[in-house]
């Protein structure tokens, strides 16, 4: 099949999703209404909460939720074949991921910008919101830990990116100020963007390779681990840097750079679908891999195995507490909430199809390993031929995108010595965004838990948005460092896949309860929680079962009071539908 086929088809049906299911929800299901007051507006701080040009808090919320979510996802899943992939992503991102990412804004939206945790003991109960919390912090802990040290390993596979991604940080700053001064938002941000595409050219000629300096040869030589002391470099870096960056007001660097990145992502976009166009690469990769399902193979079962791996492209948990986390907080009018939450998931599925197909068909163009060209099934085989190789690395993640939209971008006319540049920064760019938002919601969360649990009106000092974003801060570099050369990050990350659909799953489970004390058709949330929190715990089962094999005792026993708690949250809200039953009857 040819790629601009499966383009127009999935393009067309994402604009249809919208205007039609997504309308749907917004006027009969949630009745949205321009005269709604909003968090922003009812508790405007200049710090979170800030009422914000929809378009702008849109480019904040997608590079939240995006990171290297649709990138990776794709780039793993289509092991078991291009078709599989394709139909979770498009059916599923419609379905599921833009109603859970929407519903779960306008909850909060009308529960005075409270995050996903905190509604839920509103919803359903104070012990349950605990476990939600918990639940929450344990994924964030686990974001920005291991986001930190993906960040350092991409500027080292990457250096041409550190320049770029580090120049995002004043540009953005001067566009924040020129927006605030009244200047035309749009206009300066292509300024901004025009500046930022000239350092990605500087940086090809200026890349920033640390294991070049004097100072780290020198140790290396003395004993140190030259890898070592790169990451815990850049790691550091990265955390001062987010201590900074997520306690300033949202519109002074927050808002501008995800507004950048989003205009980047837009440029991304255009650029692949333009080489798509122009090559129009027949898909050579097999649409269902019998490889991969063959005796003797490494690679594991599809079923649950692909929804967990492709989450952000159809369905993601963290998005929730973006939703209600971050976004929220800039929502100027409810009306916007379509528009960002579930505009926002069908965007970044188009993207997560778009990698697909870079890999799908841009692969086959041409991956060269060890001197010799690879082109057609040869290179999807090539690349794909053990789960091991396929996921050795970040960098083996990532390989197959960057080649394939490095190929497609060849045809354009762009040369791989900057369209690959551009594209590392393109993701590095994503995934800092992440760990910048994720310190932010993790921070407020803290807060959420300690206001909860004071008396009276005197603050405790963790209420303090610059002592809990160094407690923040503290214990995700604790975990890091935990190990040599910040691998103390991938301790608890075999748990972040389950762990994110298991938060999807239960965010689902009370957008259902909200939905059915207002007598609305609670089913649309209840289905898909349905089938989320059944593959999930499946996929948790089986993790369960590896980590004893495995003797992990650790990570068996936070995968069994992980088990026990979501059962008590679900339990708890059952127990609140039934009671709420007999209130109204």
């Amino acid at each position: 099949m040819n790629s601009i086929v499966i383009v127009i088809i999935v393009f067309v049906g994402y604009v249809v999703a919208y205007h039609t299911y997504g309308k749907y929800l917004a006027r009969k299901i949630f009745n949205l209404a321009a005269t709604n007051k909003v968090p922003s507006e009812e508790f405007f701080d200049g710090v979170d909460y800030v009422p914000t040009k929809k378009n702008i808090v849109f480019g904040h919320h997608f590079t939240t939720i995006a990171g290297l979510g649709p990138i990776v996802g794709p780039a793993i899943g289509i092991i078991w074949g291009w078709l599989p992939a394709l139909l979770w992503v498009f059916f599923g991102s419609i379905f599921m991921g833009a109603m859970h990412d929407f519903s779960t804004l306008i909850i909060s939206a009308r529960n005075k910008g409270k995050s996903i945790g905190d509604l839920t003991g509103v919803i359903i109960g104070p012990g349950p919101r605990y476990v939600f919390q918990f639940i929450m912090q344990l994924l964030l802990f686990i974001v920005l830990s291991v986001f930190a040290l993906i960040v350092s390993t991409l500027f080292m596979l990457y250096p041409e990116s550190v320049i770029p991604v580090w120049a995002q940080i004043p540009i953005a700053m001067w566009l924040g100020r020129q927006i605030q001064r009244g200047k035309s938002d749009l206009l300066y941000s292509i300024f901004a963007l025009i500046l930022m595409y000239g350092t990605i050219i500087l940086g090809v000629y200026v890349p920033v390779d640390l294991s070049k300096l004097g100072l780290f040869q020198v140790l290396s030589q003395h004993g140190f681990v030259l890898s070592n002391l790169i990451t815990v470099t850049w790691c550091i870096a990265l955390f001062i840097y987010v201590f900074f960056a997520s306690t300033m007001p949202v519109q002074k660097l927050l808002q501008p750079r995800d507004y950048i990145n989003s205009h980047q992502l837009i440029v991304a976009i255009l650029l692949m679908v333009i080489g798509i166009f122009i090559a129009h690469p027949a898909i050579t990769a097999p649409a269902i891999n019998h490889k991969a399902f063959a005796a003797g193979t490494d690679i594991p079962g599809i079923m649950p195995m692909l929804f967990i791996i492709i989450a952000c492209g159809a369905i993601s948990g963290f998005h929730s507490i973006a939703s209600s986390g971050t976004t929220v907080k800039q929502l100027k009018n409810e009306t916007d909430s379509l528009y960002i939450g579930y505009g926002g998931m069908l965007t970044e599925s188009f993207l997560a199809v778009l990698v697909l197909l870079c890999v799908a068909a841009g692969l086959g163009i041409g991956l060269e390993r060890n001197g010799v060209l690879f082109t057609g099934t040869d290179a999807f085989y090539q690349h794909y031929s053990s789960w091991a190789t396929t996921n050795s690395g970040i960098g083996a993640k990532l390989e197959s995108f960057i080649i394939g939209a490095g190929n497609l971008f060849e045809f354009i006319g762009i040369p791989k010595e900057i369209g690959r540049p551009m594209i590392a920064v393109f993701i590095v760019s994503f995934a800092n965004t992440t760990l910048d938002s994720a310190t932010r919601m993790q921070r407020l969360s803290l807060q959420e838990i300690v206001s909860y649990k004071r008396s009276g009106n005197k603050k405790s000092i963790i209420e303090n948005r610059y002592v809990a974003t160094f407690l923040v801060v503290l214990f995700a570099a604790i975990m890091t460092f935990v190990k040599p050369g910040g691998k103390g990050a991938l301790i608890l990350w075999p748990l972040f896949g389950a762990l994110n659909q298991l938060l999807a799953g239960l965010g689902l489970a009370l957008v259902s309860i909200f939905l059915y004390r207002k007598k609305k058709k609670f089913l649309l949330a209840f289905i898909p929680m349905v089938i989320v929190l059944i593959l999930t715990i499946w996929a948790m089962v089986e993790n369960l079962l590896g980590f004893i094999s495995e003797r992990n005792i650790l990570l068996a026993i936070i995968s069994i009071m992980i088990i026990i708690l979501t059962a008590w949250l679900l339990a708890g809200g059952l127990v609140s539908v039934i009671r709420s039953k007999h209130v109204n009857a």
